[in-house]
């Protein structure tokens, strides 16, 4: 069970991490690019927000073995043949489909006001986007890419269908030997204890990002209980 639960958090962070890094780029896209310009990007969001990720990951891994000979002149065929790696790309495709839309909704959720101002300041376009766009989206988006990674963990249990054995894979090995069912219980409160562990280190981070926002009604409350307390 340990294995399994190494490996499910190797499969979560993994893919939640190479679809925070694209993200970004197809976030941008969606926004100010053309409607041609980023037909094949909403082509693919379609696509990996409308199928299960079950199928996606039976595609990519009894698929790729469809086009073998072409993998092999290009040399990716040893990337494909070995199943961590193709459930780890199913992932990382999925979830950057998402966190691509949580963006973009965070990213429109920027107040105008705030570009203008940073133009005014003579701010170039790249500057602001790492000094105002993306840390305000960031903030408006976080709540919505927690739920996401939460998600990528609990689907990760799909892997074991090819052979990558997470905590559920690891889970049906130990009961096909014992048929001790309690077993499903102990995976269950694993995948409880993970996601109360995240969603804690998640909103002490949600806390940091918005400790601006936080502060004035902190002292707000302090200087009216200060008041309560002396009337």
């Amino acid at each position: 069970m340990f294995d399994g639960l190494l490996m499910t958090l190797q499969l979560t962070v993994l893919g939640a991490l190479i679809a925070a890094l694209v993200s970004p780029g197809f976030a941008l896209i969606r926004v100010h690019a053309s409607p041609m310009a980023q037909a094949p990007l909403r082509l693919y969001v379609s696509f990996m927000r409308g199928t299960p990720i079950l199928a996606q990951l039976f595609l990519i891994f009894y698929g790729s073995g469809q086009f073998r000979p072409f993998l092999q002149d290009w040399g990716l065929w040893s990337f494909f043949r070995d199943p961590f790696n193709c459930a780890l790309l199913a992932f990382a495709l999925n979830s950057t489909a998402y966190q691509t839309e949580i963006l973009r909704g965070g990213i429109m959720g920027v107040p105008r006001g705030e570009i203008e101002a940073a133009k005014a300041i003579g701010m170039s376009r790249i500057k602001s986007l790492y000094r105002v766009v993306f840390p305000h989206a960031y903030r408006i988006a976080w709540p919505a890419l927690g739920n996401e990674v939460i998600l990528l963990m609990k689907a990760s249990a799909l892997a074991s269908v090819v052979t990558v054995f997470d905590v559920m894979g690891r889970t049906r090995q130990v009961f096909s030997k014992t048929f001790d069912f309690s077993v499903y219980l102990w995976a269950a409160l694993i995948y409880l204890c993970i996601t109360a562990i995240f969603v804690l280190l998640w909103r002490q981070a949600e806390r940091r990002l918005s400790r601006h926002i936080y502060a004035p009604y902190k002292a707000q409350s302090t200087a009216q209980s200060l008041k309560e307390t002396r009337a």
